[in-house]
């Protein structure tokens, strides 16, 4: 889910965006992979202070030895959890230098834990020699193991979660299996997904029973960008909400590309204004099952795990 970059031809809509729960699940990971690193940093600061006062000039090496295995420990379950954090509410790549940081602070800790102790131990003149050999060596062990798991090959970031939230959308809107449906993107994806449902239920005529993929929406106050604040998107363009209006149109995801992301709550008076008609037949049954959907609280998640 989590890899590289979307590919050219997923029509991405609204952009995928971290829940409050998935929020607050980050920020309790990240609490939690601090306090690790800074046992981890404090480790090390306490095993500078006995090198400085010469305790493993001539044995302890057991003691030195322990202390670099504390900090790999808390070094590697640092890292372990700010990966799951980051899995919760990942970084965009828009922003490179956040980004690689963000994805990357565990490698980076891990190396701040570990080098200027490593480097004293190489640069004491009073250590056995023999022991300074066992000691670095083992210290760099441990460094490069945890340097290498606080590393993220395959970080997740805002764009891949929107790749998969809008193939999660078409793959539920299809009746596909829902393969592109991780725990982070299904609810959002389930919203999209409902709200085109809703819409081709709203626009069902005899001459059209799969309804239609067009929907109208004020256009952005900045011609050629996405607007800055969300807009709602109607059944047409004659309805009293968009009189007098500039009006863009176009289907459901293309809405949702230019921040139309609610639908109407009056769909039955629309219906009527655009000449769908709400008062029986195909029309009417839809304009029942439309209303029941709106107000309705999220789709179950059945089959979107």
């Amino acid at each position: 889910m989590a890899e590289n970059e979307p590919a050219a031809d997923v029509d991405v809509t609204k952009a995928w965006a971290a829940t409050q729960d998935q929020k607050g699940q980050a920020k309790k990971l990240r609490i939690y992979a601090a306090l690790c690193w800074l046992v981890a940093i404090g480790t090390e600061v306490a095993g500078i202070v006995m090198l400085k006062q010469g305790k493993f000039q001539s044995g302890n090496m057991a003691l030195l030895i322990g202390l670099l295995v504390v900090i790999a420990a808390f070094a590697i379950g640092g890292s372990l959890l700010w990966k799951a954090a980051n899995k919760h509410d990942p970084a965009s790549r828009a922003d490179g230098f956040r980004f690689f940081v963000q994805n990357q602070l565990g490698a980076i800790i891990t190396l701040i834990a570990f080098l200027p102790l490593l480097v004293l131990i190489f640069m004491d003149k009073d250590m056995d020699p023999k022991n300074k050999k066992i000691a670095g060596g083992v210290g760099v062990a441990l460094a490069l193991l945890a340097t290498v798991i606080g590393i993220d090959f395959k970080p997740p970031s805002v764009e891949q979660y929107t790749e998969d939230m809008n193939q999660c959308a078409a793959q539920i809107k299809s009746g596909q299996p829902t393969t592109a449906c991780s725990p982070e993107v299904a609810q959002q994806a389930q919203d999209i997904a409902r709200d085109s449902k809703a819409v081709a239920d709203a626009t069902k005529t005899a001459a059209n029973p799969n309804g239609i993929d067009k929907v109208y929406w004020i256009a952005s106050e900045k011609a050629g960008e996405k607007a800055d604040t969300e807009h709602v998107f109607h059944l047409c363009d004659n309805v009293s909400t968009l009189r007098g209006k500039e009006v863009q149109s176009g289907s459901v995801t293309a809405a949702y590309k230019e921040n139309a992301t609610r639908i109407t709550k009056q769909l039955a008076m629309e219906q009527k204004q655009c000449g769908f008609g709400a008062g029986g037949g195909v029309a009417g049954a839809a304009a029942k099952a439309v209303k029941a959907a709106v107000a309705a609280p999220a789709a179950d998640a059945t089959g979107a795990q």
